[in-house]
């Protein structure tokens, strides 16, 4: 059963439009926009009934948080009005309400409009899909590439795209950044992740296959591979449809080398100027680097590795997110023994 929000300050509206729907939806009724925003932080609504004339968050304030929350920002919204006015219609409908119903609202328009709205977004949110999965498995052929560049690094990029959401779900276990957090940017984070090296079907074979250190100017070449693969992700994004992870997969490619202390690359950004998804990818892909073998090195044993983890909290790494991945790292070692 779909689950409709009524909002309004008026207790008498809510229990007729309570009365109205309640035989065919679950309804859930907030008194404010402050109310309204936490019922949605704990039941996603499939869509919202919005009083315009409300005192503290008026109609379009509490509408602008909504659509700022990219995991509410779908639901379709209905305005609740009481008169006609042009102005505050195509002012609404630009911020980006769906419909309006005039107040005292009719039962049959009320089904009516809801029913067609509900139907748009279910349709809406069926091409959101199919684009997703097009678009996933443009990831895939991405990651694919990059591993068919350097053999020694086969399943890094899967593995390392687990070992992000497996971090981004503990940090929300523990209540850790939970302004930047939820299920929705968490799942983002891990469809972006597998890009996040993607810069370096750029860099030459004779540096990413040399069986030994980098030397100073190599490594100055290889460090670019965290700003081409950003550019190249702003191209190739500018041509597709827009998806929610197309962002993070930009600043996660160029941002994953970054260090807390500042000492990282490509741009020394310090401490929580590294955005969250990019801290948490580092160590995702600094772990699977340590355990797994490359052409310059032999894997280190989980134990050692999760040592030199923990050892690098507040040096290279956000101390939050070390935290998380010593609550997580018996996980780690399991997404490690699966072969991608």
């Amino acid at each position: 059963m779909k689950n409709i929000l009524v909002i309004d300050d008026n207790l008498v509206t809510l229990q007729q439009i309570n009365a109205q729907l309640e035989e065919n939806y679950e309804v859930s009724l907030a008194k404010s926009g402050h109310q309204a925003l936490l019922i949605c932080y704990q039941i996603v609504p499939d869509l919202i009934l919005l009083d315009l004339d409300m005192p503290d968050l008026d109609g379009f304030e509490t509408m602008a948080l909504i659509k700022k929350n990219m995991a509410l920002s779908h639901i379709p919204v209905i305005f609740l009005t009481s008169t006609h006015n042009t102005e505050v219609e195509v002012k609404a409908l630009k911020n980006g309400a769906v419909d309006f119903i005039t107040k005292p609202a009719d039962k049959d328009i009320l089904h009516h409009r809801i029913e067609v709205h509900l139907n748009l977004s279910s349709y809406h949110r069926e091409l959101e899909n199919k684009v997703r999965m097009l678009e996933d498995s443009i990831i895939a052929s991405f990651s694919d590439m990059i591993e068919y560049r350097d053999e020694s690094t086969g399943g890094h990029v899967m593995r390392t795209s687990q070992y992000v959401k497996i971090l981004g779900q503990e940090l929300l276990r523990q209540e850790k950044y939970l302004s930047e957090l939820n299920d929705f940017t968490v799942d983002m984070m891990t469809r972006a992740a597998p890009l996040h090296d993607v810069g370096k079907i750029a860099i030459s074979d004779v540096i990413l296959l040399k069986p030994s250190l980098l030397n100073d100017d190599e490594f100055n070449i290889m460090k670019t591979h965290t700003t081409v693969g950003a550019e190249m992700l702003r191209g190739i994004f500018a041509k597709v449809p827009g998806q929610s992870y197309h962002d993070m997969a930009i600043l996660i490619a160029e941002c994953h080398h970054e260090r807390w202390d500042g000492k990282g690359y490509p741009n020394r950004l310090k401490g929580e100027d590294i955005p969250l998804c990019a801290r948490i990818m580092s160590i995702a892909d600094v772990f699977d680097a340590l355990v797994d073998m490359r052409v310059y090195k032999r894997p280190m044993s989980h134990q050692d590795a999760c040592r030199v983890i923990i050892s690098e909290k507040n040096n290279m790494f956000d101390p939050n997110i070390v935290e998380a991945f010593e609550a997580v790292q018996d996980k780690f070692a399991e997404v490690k023994g699966h072969h991608f």
